[in-house]
């Protein structure tokens, strides 16, 4: 059964009028918390989406990169991320209720802002509106400030893109530290190691840009020393 499949299963488990934030309290587990994993993605995607006022085409572009919706598969793809729009709830409720969903995996959580942040810059601007979103949703999701800026500088074209803020160390760190660092990240960007984490194959291709970005990291700190 393919994800979106499942995803339709858990989008029709609601009830006629209950909000899709439920759906959040009830994957919690593998294998739902893969499913769970793809709605996040796309219900914070739309509520970003009103952040900067406009869908673009490049988004939705890069919602299908994230996940390889198949033309079959767009209809689903398309009811959540309208029930995510037409939803009263705030984006700080889905935030919360997905952190909660989660718990203390703070690694998946962060492949998750990934997808965000490379949907947020798919139309070539990174608005200041999707930018406060997005810092938002990091705290509530209990991410450190440096893991946010490390984030947004292998995503933001503008944002200098300091190899020390991408490893998450500082440049007076021991160099044993940083390469640990750098070791830690390779390791948790294996597609074994995100599959376990609940991530879905669809958006375990991500990590392709991750690695290349902490590998540069890593070369060019070696290069100061």
């Amino acid at each position: 059964m393919s994800i979106w499949n499942r995803i339709s299963e858990a989008l029709s488990a609601l009830t006629k009028g209950e909000p899709l934030s439920e759906v959040f309290d009830r994957l919690r587990t593998p294998p739902e918390r893969s499913v769970a994993f793809a709605i996040a993605v796309i219900a914070l995607g739309a509520k970003m989406a009103k952040a900067d006022g406009l869908v673009t085409r490049d988004e939705v572009t890069a919602f299908r990169e994230v996940f390889q919706i198949a033309q079959a598969d767009e209809a689903g793809a398309a009811k959540v991320f309208n029930l995510a729009r037409q939803d009263v709830a705030g984006f700080e409720e889905y935030a919360e209720r997905i952190r909660r969903m989660f718990g203390e995996d703070t690694d998946t959580l962060s492949d998750l802002m990934e997808g965000l942040f490379h949907i947020a810059v798919a139309d070539g601007v990174y608005h200041p509106n999707e930018d406060q979103f997005l810092e938002r949703v990091a705290e509530l999701f209990g991410l450190k400030p440096h893991e946010f800026n490390a984030l947004k500088c292998r995503f933001v074209p503008d944002s200098k893109p300091d190899p020390y803020s991408i490893l998450g160390v500082t440049p007076d760190m021991p160099m044993d530290e940083i390469r640990a660092a750098w070791r830690r990240q390779v390791r948790e960007s294996h597609p074994d190691r995100m599959l376990a984490r609940g991530v879905p194959e669809e958006a375990v291709k991500l990590a392709e840009k991750r690695i290349i970005d902490i590998n540069r990291a890593w070369e060019e700190i070696s290069e100061r020393v």
